[in-house]
């Protein structure tokens, strides 16, 4: 029977955390809740009030985030013998009787990490506040481009699993420790070629308050999907292989902007001297626009045909 825990971190979730303790399903025998410096002493009130011996509190002297509350958890499940890794938040949002759902298809050897995903049925999505709605479609088109799983949605979902053995193989310490966690997850499992598995799923919207603003992390998301689309690209184009695609990136990028600079420059003469631009220099502007488009589409047809699609921890 594999080891399998649960990593909850715990920050103003008072009111739900035990609950959803009381909701873990059996088949677990490790439940790490990570008190983040919470105000509201969620690890006192779960050492108060829990019964439940698989229980373990786990505190971070400062707040963290959610990122760093969930490495907490990930290191101490890894120490102690972890083959599953299930990470669900404690403010009631995502329910514990479908842990199976995310659990199955690791253990039988289809995924290697899998993620909730709340839009797989239209009809889920009637409850989930508009704004919400927007700002995760947004954020889902953004990290296909920086992740590289491009048949991925709802990259910011919290209810997720993973194999340890593929938990090993990402950097912890280089992954953030705040909102952008779980998008970031995904561009580290990119990079070490894991596949990633969507779970449908409903979302439970209750009176629990988000910490989460939107607002405040948006500068952060976009320059975070921005930094990691260029180092994915720079790895899997250029560090751990050369081919075709890679040429055409290259040249893609190189004659666009040559296109357009010529066509515009020239464009700018012939306004100001109101004379026609003779047909040579047209075709020379016209020619790298379109062959450059050819070649950054051909360059985003292979990114998705590249997605991983093979599980690797049965090879670790």
């Amino acid at each position: 029977m594999a080891e399998i825990a649960a990593v909850i971190p715990c920050y103003k979730v008072t009111d739900q955390v035990l609950d959803v303790l009381a909701a873990i399903p059996d088949c677990f025998t490790r439940i790490y809740c990570v008190d983040d410096d919470c105000p509201d002493h969620s690890g006192d009130l779960i050492e108060k009030e829990n019964r439940d011996p698989r229980v373990v509190v786990l505190r971070n002297d400062r707040n963290l985030g959610v990122g760093g509350a969930v490495k907490h958890g990930y290191r101490k499940a890894l120490e102690e013998g972890a083959e599953i890794i299930l990470k669900i938040d404690g403010d009631g949002q995502m329910d514990p009787r479908l842990a199976h759902k995310f659990i199955e298809p690791i253990l039988s050897g289809r995924a290697d990490y899998t993620k909730g995903n709340r839009f797989f049925d239209p009809h889920n999505i009637k409850d989930m506040p508009a704004i919400r709605l927007f700002g995760n479609a947004i954020l889902s088109f953004m990290n296909k481009f920086s992740s590289g799983y491009w048949h991925v949605f709802d990259p910011n979902n919290g209810y997720t699993a993973i194999h340890a053995k593929v938990l090993r193989l990402l950097p912890l310490d280089k992954l953030s420790d705040r909102y952008f966690f779980e998008t970031d997850m995904l561009f580290r499992l990119n990079t070490v070629r894991a596949m990633v598995q969507d779970i449908p799923m409903d979302a439970v919207y209750g009176d629990e308050i988000s910490n989460l603003n939107i607002r405040k992390v948006i500068g952060s998301f976009f320059g975070g999907h921005i930094r990691n689309f260029g180092k994915r690209v720079l790895y899997n184009y250029f560090l751990r292989d050369f081919h075709a695609a890679s040429a055409q990136l290259v040249l893609g990028l190189l004659l666009f902007p040559f296109g357009v600079a010529y066509g515009t420059i020239h464009w700018i003469e012939a306004l100001a001297t109101g004379q026609l631009t003779p047909t040579g220099i047209i075709m020379v502007a016209a020619l790298p626009i379109i062959i450059g488009v050819q070649m950054l589409l051909s360059v985003l047809q292979f990114d998705v045909e590249n997605t991983p699609k093979t599980v690797i921890h049965p090879l670790l």
